[in-house]
């Protein structure tokens, strides 16, 4: 038998309540005890069940909704790489998993366009894009951090309409009647999370993020748009 008694008591918790959840006693989306009957259950301080509770958070088994208590995460989002007729939005994935999708408007504003942006858009030096900036959320979770560039003379509505928790892609479609269906080039790295990065999506700074950049084009093989978007590498998978 592994002798546990050298083990700190907010590991043996944190052990505990990740063994619950892996064999599916507390399941996906259900309330956990909270910090005082925890415990009372170990008879242990507030503050050892807390730092459990943090680092299962920060691995996410766990997520704290404000005024509400701590739920078990739902489990991680799958994205195919595949060779259908248009790519999968992130509303859509979250439907097929039941989970609610949702949207935070970060920023938008019409910037200067960069060499690669040029080349990909074919358009000139004084031409602008539009850039929208939202945090995508699953079931409330922060998921990832939505970066899109846009030409500003087809897709200038987006700077006044409305976009909070609703699809870009079913937005982009109804503007111009365009959707994404392909990739002229993707790439998809390792790195960490900044400060900022980090408070827009509840986690520790440097934390890992997939971070993935596409030039999407429509259904005419056209250029469309350019993500650069920032995924929690706990809440998000890629199959490739």
């Amino acid at each position: 038998m592994k002798d546990t008694t050298i083990m700190p008591l907010y590991q043996q918790i944190k052990s505990d309540i990740k063994t619950a959840i892996q064999n599916g006693h507390y399941k996906p989306k259900e309330k956990i005890p909270t910090e005082p009957e925890l415990s009372a259950e170990y008879s242990v301080s507030r503050i050892t069940v807390r730092r459990a509770i943090e680092e299962l958070c920060k691995e996410g088994y766990l997520i704290k909704m404000q005024g509400r208590g701590t739920f078990v995460s739902s489990p991680r989002i799958n994205r195919k790489f595949t060779s259908s007729k248009t790519i999968e939005s992130f509303t859509e994935l979250c439907k097929e998993m039941g989970m609610t999708a949702g949207a935070k408007l970060i920023n938008r504003q019409i910037v200067p366009i960069r060499q690669d942006e040029k080349n990909f858009f074919k358009l000139d030096d004084d031409d602008f894009l539009v850039y929208v900036q939202r945090v995508r959320t699953a079931d409330y979770q922060p998921i990832f951090i939505e970066n899109l560039f846009l030409p500003y003379k087809e897709y200038k509505n987006l700077l006044t309409i409305s976009l909070e928790n609703v699809s870009i892609f079913e937005t982009i479609r109804e503007i111009s009647g365009k959707i994404p269906t392909g990739n002229k080039r993707r790439t998809l790295e390792i790195t960490k999370a900044d400060s900022e990065q980090a408070n827009l999506l509840a986690i520790a700074v440097a934390e890992p993020l997939f971070y993935l950049n596409s030039y999407m084009t429509d259904q005419n093989q056209k250029p469309l748009c350019i993500g650069r978007q920032y995924y929690v590498g706990s809440r998000y998978m890629f199959e490739l």
